[in-house]
């Protein structure tokens, strides 16, 4: 059995901070339309940590950049809304998604060296957080930048505070950027990818930060991976998608226990169990689909094998509720064992 994540009652609560329906983001290129993310759907909790799931190119990157107003040029969104405390973030002026952006809302990217300035120190990068959305002297946001550094477990923060990324490992810059976003203590962090290249010590010392900030501050959680193993680890809910589109939405026990959409079966399927140690691995066949153009179909039906007529023949499966809670997307939705 697949131990997941415990829930914090006392800090996840039922209501919604961020209602996110219908978001449509698509990157007009010379050889075509890329459809990178299609009709995406989404409800986060307060205190709550939503796992986003899915292969490389999946849309889960292209989803938290959208929430932000920071998709690059040629991209465009299309359509959707995402309502944060009575504010559509699509549709809000500039200024008021600037002053959302660091304060409310907060972002870890991928890559913590490029995202870090290289010309500016990691110390005055934090304190321009913090005086962006305060009013306070330099001295006191220097102060506070410096607790922040060491509230992420950084050693000797007033060394740090005054060196420049190339001069960290990182694991380091990973660190400062985790400071950057928690300074402000936020409403909701958005991580993308925070482990992806860190040794397992240190992945699980940036999941402890990640998972303190929650329990201490009730911050809401958005934790981008493809790590099976930091869902059951982290997660309240997950989110799984594929080519651009949700697939599955479900609580973390819903969905390794009673995977529902064929896609996520398969992706359960390439993970190395405790339990059956005998068990040879999967491998999901063919590659992802050619995001150029996409049919307006289920985007796993060239890889599924549990295909039906109206999978072929019908348009993209809307996603509908299956049990309460649990959301797929599939025309043979109830498909569940092997």
């Amino acid at each position: 059995m697949v131990q997941c994540a415990k829930h914090w009652q006392n800090t996840m609560t039922d209501t919604p901070i961020l209602q996110v329906e219908n978001l449509t983001t698509h990157f007009f290129l010379k050889q075509g339309v890329v459809k990178a993310l299609n009709d995406f759907n989404m409800t986060l909790k307060k205190g709550e940590i939503l796992c986003v799931v899915g292969e490389s190119g999946s849309g889960k990157t292209v989803m938290a950049l959208s929430l932000l107003g920071l998709i690059p040029f040629p991209g465009k969104i299309m359509s959707g809304r995402a309502m944060f405390e009575g504010t559509d973030l699509l549709t809000a002026d500039k200024n008021k998604l600037r002053d959302i952006r660091g304060k409310d809302i907060s972002m870890v990217f991928q890559d913590p060296v490029t995202g870090l300035n290289p010309v500016i120190t990691v110390g005055e990068q934090v304190q321009e957080t913090i005086m962006v959305h305060r009013s306070i002297s330099k001295r006191d946001g220097q102060r506070e930048a410096i607790a922040a550094l060491n509230s992420a477990g950084l050693p000797d923060p007033k060394r740090i505070f005054s060196q420049y990324p190339f001069q960290l490992s990182g694991g380091m810059c990973q660190r400062v950027m985790l400071a950057m976003a928690m300074v402000m203590k936020p409403k909701i962090l958005i991580a993308d990818e925070p482990t992806s290249s860190l040794d397992v010590t240190l992945q699980a010392q940036i999941m402890g930060e990640i998972r303190r900030l929650r329990d201490q501050a009730g911050t809401s959680i958005i934790l981008i991976t493809h790590d099976m193993g930091i869902v059951a680890q982290m997660a309240d809910q997950v989110a799984v998608m594929y080519g651009g589109s949700l697939m599955e939405f479900s609580s973390t026990e819903t969905l390794f226990m009673r995977p529902t959409n064929p896609y996520t079966w398969s992706l359960l399927q390439t993970i190395a169990r405790i339990d059956q140690p005998d068990k040879s691995l999967r491998q999901i066949p063919g590659s992802m689909p050619n995001m150029i153009d996409m049919p307006d179909k289920c985007p796993f039906l060239s890889r599924c094998s549990k295909a039906l007529n109206s999978c072929r023949n019908g348009g993209r499966p809307p996603l509908e509720q299956v049990t309460p809670g649990h959301m797929v997307a599939c025309y043979n939705r109830m498909y569940t064992s092997d």
